[in-house]
């Protein structure tokens, strides 16, 4: 099995760059923002963000490939942005750690595909990396951040295969439908594909 199968992305670093994108901004109401084109505020896409790691955390503790866990994160709806961010990298360790104890056999049930360990946690990077995104274009329509290259360029191997080459942020971006990639249009429809492959 190739290694982009099998390897556990860094959660935490891609935890460290999510908050370094949004601590310059928790003195904003996240409440009353939109998180740029999503029907979500940016408080909503941020507990979003931590409620997906937790929850490939517990699929990967479940480990069946036939259906989800019947669990949700539910958070304290007075929620401060910077608690929100604790919880993020609270949330991003779990999962790294999980997915690293996890047996390399295991599979668990995902709508995009069963997947492995290695799958779930690169599905949390994606959500975090892409939601960070959404909430500082939505608290700073000015602020130029994309996801780092070097965070983006693994998962992008490991969920979207048929991916087009370029910069990985600029293609993580395309592949997730926020944003055209050369004379390639926006997506309106996208997803990862999560199974694990020879």
């Amino acid at each position: 099995m190739k290694d982009d199968m099998t390897e556990i992305a860094d959660l935490p670093a891609v935890a460290r760059a999510s908050v370094a994108a949004l601590a310059g901004y928790t003195d904003l109401d996240w409440q009353q923002v939109p998180a740029a084109d999503l029907q979500w505020s940016c408080w909503q896409t941020a507990l979003h963000m931590v409620d997906c790691l937790y929850f490939y955390a517990m699929q990967v503790v479940y480990g069946q490939p036939d259906g989800y866990l019947c669990t949700e994160l539910a958070l304290d709806d007075s929620a401060s942005p910077p608690r929100l961010l604790a919880a993020l990298s609270a949330h991003a360790e779990l999962l790294h750690r999980i997915a690293r104890s996890a047996d390399p056999d295991l599979r668990a049930h995902h709508n995009y595909g069963v997947s492995n360990a290695a799958g779930f946690a690169a599905m949390g990077v994606v959500e975090t990396l892409i939601h960070t995104f959404d909430v500082v274009r939505g608290l700073n329509p000015a602020d130029s951040w994309r996801p780092p290259a070097a965070l983006a360029a693994p998962v992008i191997a490991r969920l979207f295969p048929h991916a087009p080459s370029g910069d990985p942020a600029d293609v993580l971006l395309y592949c997730c439908g926020r944003a055209a990639l050369g004379e390639l249009p926006r997506q309106t429809q996208w997803q990862w594909d999560g199974t694990v492959r020879p």
